[in-house]
């Protein structure tokens, strides 16, 4: 099924960039979540970190003002804003295991109807070759928000009943943003909180595997 009203990922970043409130200290994973910094309000004061060892990361750099030495988890250039500082691998990492972070920001393949997170391996060949710090970061982050597309480019659902890839954290995920949602997991299942302009509950429980709630 093709939808036809959908968020552009911009937008998705946008949308996710809203939810992050006042003080909070927040991990952006690789890819995607990247982009939500661009998007942080100039006048909320968040603390963003990288598991490389960064924290008070700003947005990226304009062009031609890169630098090299200046990088993210995700070895793309990124910016320091006043008051940011530079620590070992290890410290970023007890931060991330200590419960210090507030909300982590990361990407997926599939997200289950329970939270449920698988987002370092499909089996394919040449899939990246281990976790990384992303299973740090589903457990230890006080809220885990997920950007994803709501459908592989085979039409196939990302929130599942159940995830048929090797999981990354359980029953860890609190929201989820797609293209076409904004998904709440909760103890009674997935709540839709917001949708695609033009789109129908309907059409977008035709696209989703897993069970949702109005």
């Amino acid at each position: 099924m093709t939808i036809q009203h959908h968020y552009t990922r911009d937008q998705i970043a946008a949308r996710v960039a809203q939810d992050i409130h006042e003080g909070a200290y927040v991990n952006l994973g690789i890819g995607l979540p990247t982009k939500v910094a661009n998007y942080l309000p100039a006048d909320r004061e968040v603390f963003v970190h990288s598991e490389n060892g960064l924290l008070g990361m700003g947005p990226a750099p304009s062009p031609g003002e890169e630098d090299e030495d200046l990088i993210n988890a995700g070895k793309q250039p990124v910016t320091l804003l006043t008051g940011g500082s530079y620590f070992h691998h290890g410290d970023s990492f007890a931060m991330m295991r200590g419960g210090h972070l507030d909300i982590c920001v990361l990407g997926a393949f599939q997200v289950s109807e329970k939270g449920d997170l698988a987002n370092w391996h499909t089996g394919a060949p040449d899939a990246i070759p281990a976790v990384g710090g992303a299973m740090d970061l589903a457990i230890g982050a006080k809220q885990v928000f997920v950007m994803m597309d709501h459908q592989t480019k085979t039409g196939e659902s990302t929130i599942v009943r159940e995830c048929s890839y090797p999981l990354t954290g359980v029953a860890c995920v609190n929201r989820i943003y797609t293209d076409l949602a904004v998904i709440d997991v909760t103890s009674e299942g997935l709540r839709v909180r917001e949708m695609a302009p033009g789109l129908t509950f309907e059409e977008l429980q035709a696209v989703t595997d897993a069970p949702l709630l109005d």
